[in-house]
């Protein structure tokens, strides 16, 4: 019996990866699956590369990794890091057995099958219909695209993952259709650019199209994440408020709002028409959540230019705001620019940026104080006597906030219950079932 281990570390995407990866040991006799290190016939790493953190993340799971491991144990690196830095690894790490970068999925069984002397595979490459689930058993990501076309300056991943390639809808609807047999509730569409789905073809079927499509299937619930501001149209913006199934949850990448920096880190869209899509979300789709991202000490920001984005924030609230500091990528547009900002001065504004947002957070949080919302149950604590759970304002990729509540009732997770708020923190919930 062959015992393979995983460790998939970074973003949805990369665990669909990994969810494919393992797909290729399904059902198969002599393979098992093991969460120790120590008991590994061959481990996986799928790792990231998009940032400084993320790389360094990676690289301490190998060692520990090599560390750890028995003498007969195999090491497979794959993911971001191993496309973006695969010679490094081969010179660096030697007792990596095959680092496989991603234009090499194609044939992953063949080269997983040679670590194993030749254990038969279920395929020689990846399958997005042949997965096994990494999720709890309520939701499921849905992967309908790969790469990017953008192009951010500071921007990574299309060296790393290309440009956009959208995923042919009939396997995307045969995921879901698997997906829902399986019991998954929940169904997340993800992608380096989600609001680009359609764009690189010549058949006018766009996102909207696609959720269409999906609408027909017995799905309970769609959410989306990673959507460009400039390619949310009225058209979608209309079917979400229309649509009950569909998660009033928008998730929109924004970066900045000086219109200078957007224009330098090669944003499309302007101030003025970010500030427009935030105001039609909000007249147009009842109890909509709205969540970005934002870079801080991006080359050549003052402390001007920070400041509207500080006062931007305050006028313009978000119910969930995420932010981190400018890192220096290799290769990408960025890396050469003059005027890179200290170290010193991009966590101070980081630290600035996220203190407003917390009072923010507070303030929108105490609002929903006496309100009852459906919550979702991922976890169960015997010591508080807590269970802890997600409401359709909170994705399950650990950014959001949480609900805390109590329970006369034993429940079982995965279950949707109706809890009523009876306290506001800066980031979660807490209530009580009713």
């Amino acid at each position: 019996m062959k015992k393979i281990g995983i460790i998939s570390l970074g973003c949805s995407k990369n665990l669909v990866d990994s969810e494919m990866i393992l797909g290729l040991f399904k059902n198969q006799e002599k393979i098992c699956f093991v969460n120790k290190i120590e008991e590994c016939d061959l481990i996986i790493i799928n790792t990231c590369g998009f940032v400084e953190s993320a790389k360094k993340e990676a690289l301490d799971t190998i060692f520990d990794c090599v560390n750890k491991k028995k003498k007969t144990c195999k090491i497979l690196v794959s993911g971001c890091l191993a496309q973006r830095y695969k010679k490094e690894l081969i010179e660096s790490v030697p007792e990596i057995d095959y680092v496989m970068s991603i234009n090499e999925y194609g044939r992953a069984g063949e080269i997983i099958s040679n670590l194993l002397n030749n254990e038969k595979l279920n395929s020689i490459g990846l399958v997005e219909t042949n997965k096994v689930s990494l999720t709890p058993k309520h939701y499921a990501y849905i992967k309908i695209a790969e790469g990017c076309r953008n192009n951010c300056s500071y921007c990574a991943i299309p060296l790393i993952r290309g440009t956009l390639v959208s995923k042919d809808k009939n396997i995307i609807l045969k995921e879901i259709e698997i997906a829902i047999n399986e019991g998954k509730e929940e169904i997340i569409l993800i992608a380096q650019d989600t609001s680009g789905y359609g764009y690189d073809k010549n058949d006018n079927y766009y996102l909207e199209d696609l959720l269409k499509d999906i609408l027909k299937t017995s799905v309970k619930q769609i959410r989306m994440l990673y959507l460009y501001p400039d390619e949310i149209t009225d058209s979608l913006i209309d079917l979400i408020a229309k649509e009950k199934r569909i998660v009033p949850y928008f998730d929109i990448p924004l970066q900045h709002v000086n219109n200078d920096l957007l224009k330098n880190m090669n944003r499309r869209g302007t101030k003025e028409e970010i500030i427009e899509i935030i105001n039609k979300i909000r007249n147009k789709v009842e109890g909509s959540i709205i969540r970005t991202t934002f870079i801080v000490g991006y080359p050549g920001e003052n402390e001007k230019q920070f400041l509207e984005l500080c006062d931007f924030i305050k006028k313009y609230p978000f119910d969930r705001l995420g932010a981190f500091t400018y890192s220096k990528e290799e290769n990408t547009q960025a890396y050469s620019f003059t005027k890179q900002v200290p170290e010193k001065i991009k966590e101070k504004r980081l630290n600035t940026l996220m203190n407003i947002q917390k009072d923010i957070s507070l303030e929108l949080n105490k609002k929903k104080v006496g309100k009852t919302y459906k919550v979702r149950v991922e976890i169960y604590n015997p010591l508080s006597k807590e269970y802890r759970g997600r409401s359709y304002m909170s994705a399950p990729d650990n950014v959001d906030g949480y609900v805390y509540f109590t329970s006369k009732d034993k429940i079982d997770i995965g279950d949707l219950v109706d809890v009523k708020i009876t306290e506001a923190k800066i980031y979660d919930l807490r209530g009580e079932k009713i």
